[in-house]
């Protein structure tokens, strides 16, 4: 209906699969790369779940796209089986030979034409993995019996790979005692979150772009009121954006105004429950400190055999830190790292308190969380921590590709493949920024000094406008400026000069600073 009057070629929020508006957020491109490091691991379980509507199908379907040739695939999509219907599905799937329509052979029957399939399919070289959609309907008995299916090995590897995807309930029932030990088989895990604040902006635009719109139907200053009543959910982001664009057709207006994105959004959502605040879960050895690079931190990530069991780990279990912090707590065991990483600042630090003694030199630490979307938002080389089982391991990361990154533990320095990196990356990461002369925390409107003149001076570069006088007081119109830059760079609109802020005016106007991506990038 509006699609004429916003010049579009189709509709751009329908909810229905159509892979020409595939977006892969960052959180999408993670899942997918645990689903893939998964095949190469040597068989168990590997679990991807997510809220209602977070993509987890979105996933699934470029997972199966990009499988090897040399893999076998069954896909179950309606897991409310008993165990012989879950069998005979398997079967069906693998198109495997059973004896004729109306002959009883049992679960023994089932179970051993399976085993033969597996065990010929592996002298022929080939992979055999399958897929479970909505995994969170098995009942405990279907689960016990894919765990006996991934019993069949050989002295290298499982014959059968399993991949569960389900919502949040499915962690809670692997959690269950009559599941530990198929719990102990799931290699590799992830749970889908949602879209951040940015990537619900770069949703709404990629798929206005794919239909062909010419303007902005929704302007970019909505998108954290469309995150915000969305959550970042996907699905919920195509229902109220839906629903906005008739609005705005109804009302002859060239635009979604926040009072049209109200009311679609009462109306979509009326009656409905919030959705459940979505959380990354927290792997083992929970929210963790930043340590020390030592030789425990290489062994942590095996970088050329992902299906070998990396060795014990020697480092000590990390200790709680607060979830976000600009300067992090100096701890004796983060000294080699941060030294490490400083030098590719080209700054030596001295001394047992880096963060400290960077300072001096104008450098600031930044701590962090997030996937590899805000490391390569982020742009710049960092100390991150690496997972193996309960015991944590450190390195630095220097450089980044669409298929690799480069991480250095000590004097070794070596390239690994990005779908083992996120498998061990813990998400947490500490890097270092070039901040301006006398820098305050905030600074508040009517503000001078050499950090106001030195923000100022930036943005009129950017800007191509004259530089303000020197000891110019912070205005109105400077924040306006201010809030321009931040929403055009997906950062928070507010104004406020942060980290985040002075990383991308510093990236932008020349300051001298090592990047992640220039290697990639050409920057």
């Amino acid at each position: 209906m509006y699609n004429h009057y916003f010049h579009l070629k189709g509709a751009p929020f329908s909810i229905a699969p159509d892979p020409r508006y595939l977006f892969m957020s960052e959180r999408h491109r993670e899942a997918l790369a645990h689903l893939l490091y998964g095949i190469g691991s040597g068989g168990g379980f590997v679990l991807l779940t997510g809220e209602i509507g977070a993509g987890k199908t979105t996933v699934c379907r470029c997972f199966i796209e990009q499988i090897p040739e040399n893999c076998r695939l069954a896909y179950i999509f309606n897991p409310r089986l008993s165990v012989e219907e879950l069998l005979l599905s398997v079967c069906d799937e693998f198109r495997i030979e059973l004896p004729p329509a109306g002959t009883a052979i049992g679960l023994k029957g089932y179970v051993d034409a399976i085993n033969r399939y597996l065990l010929e399919s592996h002298a022929q070289g080939l992979n055999n993995v399958l897929v479970i959609d909505e995994a969170q309907n098995l009942s405990a008995e279907v689960l016990e019996q894919l765990r006996l299916l991934t019993n069949l090995e050989t002295s290298e590897r499982k014959l059968l790979q399993i991949i569960l995807i389900g919502q949040p309930e499915l962690r809670s029932m692997l959690a269950r005692p009559e599941l530990e030990q198929l719990a102990q088989r799931v290699i590799a895990r992830y749970h889908l979150g949602p879209l951040s604040e940015a990537e619900t902006g770069a949703y709404v635009a990629h798929r206005l772009a794919v239909a062909g719109a010419g303007g902005t139907p929704f302007p970019p200053t909505l998108t954290p009121l469309i995150h915000a009543l969305t959550h970042g959910v996907p699905r919920r982001i195509n229902l109220l954006c839906d629903r906005a664009l008739l609005g705005a057709y109804v009302e002859n207006s060239p635009q979604v105004t926040r009072a049209i994105l109200r009311k679609a959004a009462s109306e979509v959502f009326a009656g409905e429950p919030a959705p459940r605040r979505l959380r990354m879960p927290l792997v083992a050895g929970g929210v963790l400190a930043l340590a020390a690079v030592s030789a425990a931190a290489w062994q942590a990530l095996p970088a050329r055999a992902p299906a070998s069991a990396p060795p014990a780990l020697a480092s000590k279990p990390a200790r709680a830190a607060p979830a976000s912090s600009t300067v992090p707590p100096v701890q004796a065991e983060e000294t080699n790292a941060l030294r490490e990483l400083a030098v590719l600042w080209g700054q030596p630090l001295a001394g047992d308190k880096p963060c400290e003694a960077a300072l001096r030199l104008d450098l600031r630490c930044h701590q962090g969380r997030g996937g590899l979307y805000e490391l390569r938002l982020l742009d710049r080389p960092a100390v991150v921590t690496l997972h193996d089982g309960p015991r944590t391991g450190y390195a630095v990361l220097s450089a980044m590709d669409a298929d690799s990154v480069t991480l250095s533990a000590g004097a070794r320095r070596e390239r690994v493949d990005l779908a083992t990196f996120v498998a061990r990356f813990g998400g947490e990461f500490t890097t270092f920024w070039r901040m301006p002369r006398n820098f305050r925390e905030e600074l508040a409107e009517g503000a001078r000094g050499p950090d106001v003149d030195w923000l100022a001076g930036r943005l009129a570069q950017l800007n191509k406008a004259p530089v303000p006088k020197a000891d110019r007081p912070l205005d109105a119109d400077t924040r306006e400026l201010l809030r321009r830059f931040q929403a055009a760079q997906n950062l928070k609109a507010d104004g406020l000069a942060g980290p985040r802020t002075y990383m991308r005016l510093n990236q932008l106007s020349g300051v001298p600073e090592p990047r992640l991506l220039a290697h990639a990038t050409g920057k």
